[in-house]
């Protein structure tokens, strides 16, 4: 969707180690990005691999330490994690922390660590039904009301009791056709995959997939943001490219980076921003930099357009 994204929120994140031996610096950058004014922390979903952290429990443990940032799982690894149990998860999460929960899903990807769990396989097509079918039933199970009988392809469950609060929004990383239409038909949001941006093929081929996908179902395009997984350097000088030679954003100084969301949002309606620092730089040093001066002058800069 192109167009600005004028009198609409902005998200700007920072994504948290999820390895193991990451633990205590990894709750350390989600309270620091609490008390810098980030709107969230996201964490990776790989259940299959004992040498991360649960992506849930480090959510968990992080919304108790902050007061004000709001805690995604980019995107919650759905087979291994059945829709029902999910609605529990999260909005459990949710009651215990104001509302400070996004709801990243994905339909499934690397199968084979998947089967590893125990985890039926499903081919493509099956996986996106259940997918959809999931967002269907999370949000069926919040928001009070009365007990929940759902007959699915893929979920039956019989008289259960809603949770009181409201369901996250919900985040896709949506990639392929089937699966975009349903970002389109269900989501809030869609976080594009493998860190493409704004300016890739990736990007222009997909989003008028989820645009078509709403106004089919009655919806506003509008209503479902982009927001986009941005890996790069934060630099102290600026850097002569700032972009590879497959035109992929790498990064560049705070100004350098302030100019170019600034024109992502303005230009091409992109909703928000999730960093991953790249290189040997100390993490904190690098969500400092992100969170006091690139975000602070992006918002600036579209407020000023406004």
């Amino acid at each position: 969707m192109t167009g600005t994204s004028r009198g609409r929120r902005l998200w700007f994140g920072a994504g948290i180690d999820s390895a193991a031996a990451a633990g205590p610096p990894a709750l350390r950058q989600a309270i620091q990005a609490d008390r810098q004014g980030l709107d969230l922390f996201s964490v990776s979903d790989h259940p299959y691999s004992g040498g991360r952290l649960d992506a849930y429990a480090i959510v968990g443990v992080a919304l108790g330490a902050t007061e004000r940032v709001a805690g995604l799982v980019n995107v919650t690894n759905l087979p291994a994690r059945p829709a029902p149990v999910l609605a529990r998860t999260v909005t459990s999460l949710s009651a215990l922390s104001g509302g400070r929960v996004v709801l990243g899903m994905g339909a499934g990807g690397s199968w084979d660590d998947i089967a590893r769990l125990g985890v039926p396989r499903l081919d493509p097509g099956a996986a996106v039904r259940a997918f959809e079918e999931a967002i269907t039933l999370v949000r069926a199970l919040s928001g009070g009301g009365s007990p929940v009988t759902f007959e699915g392809e893929f979920y039956r469950v019989t008289a259960l009791e809603p949770a009181a609060v409201p369901a996250p929004p919900v985040w896709t990383g949506s990639v392929g056709p089937r699966s975009l239409a349903v970002t389109g038909r269900r989501a809030d949001g869609w976080i594009p995959g493998r860190a493409a941006d704004w300016l890739s093929a990736r990007y222009r081929e997909s989003r008028p997939l989820v645009d078509e996908a709403a106004v089919a179902a009655g919806r506003d395009p509008a209503e479902v943001a982009t927001v986009f997984n941005l890996p790069g350097t934060i630099t102290s000088a600026p850097r002569a490219a700032t972009r590879d030679r497959e035109g992929r954003w790498t990064g560049g100084s705070p100004a350098q980076w302030a100019e170019e969301l600034a024109g992502a949002v303005l230009e091409y309606g992109a909703s928000g921003f999730v960093h991953f620092p790249v290189g040997a730089e100390p993490a904190d040093t690098v969500l400092g930099r992100w969170a006091q001066e690139v975000v602070p002058a992006v918002r600036e800069a579209v407020a000023a357009d406004a």
